[in-house]
């Protein structure tokens, strides 16, 4: 940071810059550099390791498209496991279902929880003592592996694959996410930039597919994310998240996510499809 902007360094020749009011909060925590800042264009803005995590202006897109697409995908998401996402969103929107019996947040970092409580209330709103909700501040990829055939989605909502989260990107971590779902469990995983991160996806994409039976990647469109255009990758034991009837689906209270948008939303660019397919 200098001046009154703010300037992340997005590829090595890509930077994004916002102009600020203020830095409300900065501390080194036991994994990583952790900021709150106030900026003109989109509020406060969660940063790790200066990278942008979430806004108050668009944090809805990513948090309603990680969980919806695999949760009405599911006829019946009972048991549910967030891993990351210490700013709460997505657990947020997991128990908008009412099929919801118990949702859990593992995030390893309990500062980033601290903070979101403090700076991001709306956000972080299920945090404070919802009944559905468990927050264990731990290693997710430990968790997984001591949980078998537990949950029924599990959702990856890792920062990007550095530092504490680059171990959430791995073929043995897919495993174990395998290993601690039902059945007919689904997971789902942040997979980066179509643009910048085309290497991830051609190696993320492959290895849930050699886990899962049905493996397919949809996008969704997140302004303050490296290059705007967003993936996710879903992993599904037995449901084709493509083949739900849309009038069955739950109807929510969203601002981006809809019915008639899950299924567009696996609706590729032929060079995203390429990816897909490793070229």
């Amino acid at each position: 940071m200098s001046g009154m902007w703010f300037t992340e360094e997005q590829t090595a020749n890509i930077r994004f810059g916002c102009r600020i009011r203020d830095i409300l909060h900065s501390e080194k925590t036991d994994f990583q550099d952790l900021a709150v800042i106030d900026t003109l264009q989109w509020g406060r803005m969660l940063l790790l390791d200066n990278l942008v995590m979430t806004t108050d202006k668009d944090e809805f897109v990513y948090h309603e498209m990680i969980s919806h697409v695999a949760m009405n995908s599911h006829p019946n998401p009972q048991k549910v496991l967030v891993i990351g996402g210490g700013d709460g969103g997505t657990i947020r929107e997991v128990v908008k279902h009412e099929k919801v019996e118990k949702a859990v947040l593992c995030e390893i970092d309990g500062q980033v929880i601290e903070a979101s409580k403090k700076y991001f209330p709306e956000i972080a709103s299920v945090l404070t003592g919802h009944p559905k909700v468990e927050i264990l501040v731990a290693d997710g990829i430990k968790h997984v592996k001591e949980m078998k055939e537990e949950y029924d989605v599990i959702l990856v909502d890792s920062s990007e694959p550095i530092g504490p989260g680059a171990v959430l990107f791995t073929a043995e971590f897919y495993q174990a996410v395998s290993d601690a779902l039902k059945p007919d469990g689904i997971m789902v995983a942040q997979t980066e930039s179509p643009f910048y991160n085309q290497e991830l996806i051609q190696t993320v994409f492959p290895t849930i597919n050699s886990i899962f039976p049905i493996t397919k990647l949809y996008l969704a469109s997140i302004p303050t994310y490296p290059s705007g255009l967003w993936s996710f990758t879903i992993g599904s034991k037995k449901y084709d998240p493509e083949q739900v009837n849309a009038e069955e689906m739950v109807d929510l209270d969203t601002k981006y996510y809809t019915p008639s948008l899950h299924k567009a939303a696996f609706a590729l660019p032929r060079f995203v499809r390429k990816l897909t397919e490793g070229k």
